[in-house]
């Protein structure tokens, strides 16, 4: 199969997970490392500007269809934007090794949590107080934002788990989750500006792709059972994580 048909057939893959349970984005920097022969570096600024047009179409439809809480979007999204500059701008100047096994070890940890969570673990209640509840959610931006930055993947694939467990509706938390997505990877964008070599034309072909894929899988989530999802993630997450440190071995 032509590299073009693959790359495109996994961008629409990636994006339905983006959109379906706003995990995914970071099967993004191991494909173009397989499909296209970069570096990790190189992927990884490639694959967080992609998740800027994902995250736009992501919010578009979830605030469409009344998913979207913006009053939980906005604290999040204040911790997300200094601290996904920040990320990127560290990730350069870490050895191509240390980044892959921070990946591998993100994604194995999302997947264990997504497993844990659809098994039925309790959530954490989240404060009474409205301050701090938006302390906790600026937290969790600051927490998310870096390590997308820092890694090449979407803000959602940690930010979902964690406001699951903090006691939100799985809907809601994508729905948030597709906001941070464009914060944090817009973010992340421009401080990759000054370090790293995107190709432009390639990230627009990649976003478009993803973009067909977030909304189908947007639809989708809206119409078949969240746990089923989470489940087919959870377990997705750790074969890729395994997979990935064989590789980066």
């Amino acid at each position: 199969m032509p590299t073009s048909a693959s790359l495109a057939l996994t961008s629409i893959a990636i994006g339905a997970l983006v959109g379906a349970a706003g995990i995914g984005g970071f099967f993004m920097p191991p494909a173009l490392t397989v499909l296209m022969a970069m570096d990790l570096h190189r992927a990884m600024a490639l694959s967080l500007l992609t998740f800027v047009f994902t995250g736009i179409a992501g919010a578009f439809y979830f605030h469409r269809k009344g998913s979207l809480d913006w009053t939980l979007a906005r604290p999040v999204c204040v911790g997300a934007a200094p601290a996904g500059y920040a990320g990127a701008w560290l990730g350069h100047g870490l050895d191509t090794g240390v980044l892959s096994a921070l990946l591998a070890a993100l994604i194995l940890a999302v997947g264990i949590q997504t497993l844990a969570g659809s098994a039925g673990g309790m959530a954490h209640a989240m404060p009474r107080d409205a301050r701090r509840r938006r302390v906790v959610l600026v937290a969790i931006g600051i927490v998310t934002g870096f390590l997308s930055g820092l890694t090449g993947v979407g803000g959602p694939v940690l930010s979902v788990p964690l406001m699951v467990m903090c006691g939100y509706p799985v809907l809601t938390a994508i729905g948030v989750g597709q906001v941070l997505q464009t914060v944090g990877a817009l973010s992340g964008s421009l401080a990759n500006l000054h370090y790293a070599d995107v190709d432009y034309g390639l990230a627009a072909f990649i976003g478009a792709f993803e973009t067909v894929g977030v909304l189908g899988g947007a639809v989708a989530i809206h119409r078949i059972d969240a746990g089923l999802v989470k489940r087919l993630v959870g377990g997705l997450c750790m074969v890729a994580g395994c997979g990935f440190i064989l590789r980066s071995l």
